[in-house]
């Protein structure tokens, strides 16, 4: 079940990612309403809300903090941008940010290796349960069949579900993608935002 609540990211986030995250499987398109604000987001501004007069504002992660700020590019179609700050993360959940962004620009090889960078991610396990219930609200049990190893996400079976798609595959697998890369963008976008501060 999908409890996702942009509120619990504080108010710059929020105000970013309460819209449509259910997003194109390929490239998009630019959403330009936010673009003032993605230029001038910072980890300082998006973290604001966390610190008080006692505590500083600077998130105790870093890299955790930029793979926030990474998935918000990604999110509304502005791949070199989102790929700027994965590239500069060293770590498993940058590696997954820099896979994703080369699936959805159609470099499948590359989306590949950085998941293979990422190795076993603890969003995996979650990620597969989300998968299976998503399939199965679609009737496409086979196709989550193909994601989901001994119960938990398979990001290459992911981007080789997604090129068949954008190879044409049915409509309906089309749909279950979507749902799919919108689960998957926000069990990582939390678990990133509460790594940051160590949630």
């Amino acid at each position: 079940m999908n409890n996702f609540d942009p509120q619990a990211y504080g108010p710059v986030f929020a105000a970013l990612i309460e819209t449509n995250r259910r997003r194109a499987i390929d490239v998009g398109r630019h959403d330009v309403g936010p673009w003032p604000v993605l230029v001038d987001l910072t980890i300082e501004a998006a973290f604001a809300h966390l610190c008080s007069e006692f505590e500083p504002t600077q998130p105790q992660d870093r890299d955790m903090a930029m793979c926030c700020i990474s998935a918000v590019w990604l999110m509304h179609d502005y791949l070199e941008e989102s790929h700027k700050i994965s590239q500069m993360v060293d770590t498993p959940s940058g590696s997954l940010w820099h896979g994703m962004m080369h699936r959805r620009e159609g470099d499948f090889a590359n989306a590949k290796y950085w998941f293979r960078r990422a190795g076993r991610h603890a969003v995996f396990d979650p990620l597969g349960q989300r998968a299976a219930e998503l399939a199965a609200e679609r009737g496409e049990i086979q196709s989550a069949s193909r994601i989901i190893t001994r119960g938990e996400w398979d990001p290459f079976a992911f981007v080789d579900l997604c090129e068949s798609v954008l190879d044409g595959g049915r409509p309906e697998v089309h749909e279950l993608c979507l749902d799919l890369q919108q689960a998957e963008w926000e069990i990582l976008f939390d678990f990133c935002y509460r790594a940051s501060h160590g949630r």
